[in-house]
């Protein structure tokens, strides 16, 4: 049998905000932006030249954009949560038995009473830094573990790239039915995404891949209406 130490040891260490929202959300809006803009140059019947220059400048652009509007919002968030932080702690330091009579009303709520409330919060109080993190969490619905702006930005950017380029790859090797083949590679990228978030849901991979697609394929096939309208 494990030892309590031992299971103490085992359970891994958050290192910050995971990834996948910042994943999904850069590589949707990859496929739909660079798709819109194959749709409309294509469909206003201009040089694959065009549709590439366009589409390249567009993921690198556009990339860019969402990954600084990311950070700048992640950013934001953990600017909010260092204030937070410090005022919390700061009530600990000036006025520690409202602070304590929060926390004990905190730990209540969460189903705990009698004897048991009263060690917990005394427990928990004799660690100013654990006071602070329940405080944080009860008052504030917040996380004692930070965002990370940069890695929040890169990430976007990375699936903005990587995604982004699939509809232009028909262009790239230069097929005969670019656009039908970019629209095939776009909804095929949209189920990809899909199925690689379900790793983190309790949906099965073709469910969460088929709601992607279906969420993807209505802006795709906006941006492909829009798109054909140039060549009327």
């Amino acid at each position: 049998m494990t030892s309590q130490p031992d299971i103490s040891t085992d359970l891994p260490q958050p290192e910050g905000h995971g990834r996948l929202r910042d994943i999904v959300y850069g590589a949707i809006d990859g496929s739909v932006t660079t798709f819109a803009i194959v749709a409309g140059v294509a469909g206003a019947e201009l040089s694959p030249f065009i549709i590439l220059a366009l589409g390249f400048a567009n993921v690198l652009a556009d990339g860019f954009s969402m990954a600084a509007g990311n950070y700048s919002g992640t950013k934001a968030e953990l600017d909010d949560l260092h204030r937070l932080r410090q005022a919390e702690c700061a009530r600990i330091d000036t006025a520690p038995e409202t602070a304590r009579r929060d926390l004990r009303a905190q730990l209540a709520r969460q189903g705990l009473s009698g004897e048991v409330l009263e060690a917990a919060t005394a427990q928990i109080a004799a660690n100013s830094e654990h006071w602070c993190t329940q405080l944080l969490a009860g008052d504030h619905g917040l996380s004692s573990v930070d965002p990370q702006p940069m890695r929040a930005a890169l990430a976007t950017f990375a699936a903005f790239l990587a995604a982004g380029l699939v509809p232009l790859l028909p262009f790239v090797l230069g097929l005969g039915n670019a656009l039908e083949v970019a629209t095939v590679l776009t909804l095929a990228c949209f189920f990809g995404i899909g199925a690689y978030k379900s790793r983190w849901s309790l949906s099965p991979w073709w469910r969460s891949g088929l709601e992607t697609l279906a969420i993807g394929g209505v802006a795709a096939g906006i941006a492909f209406v829009v798109g054909r309208l140039f060549a009327l």
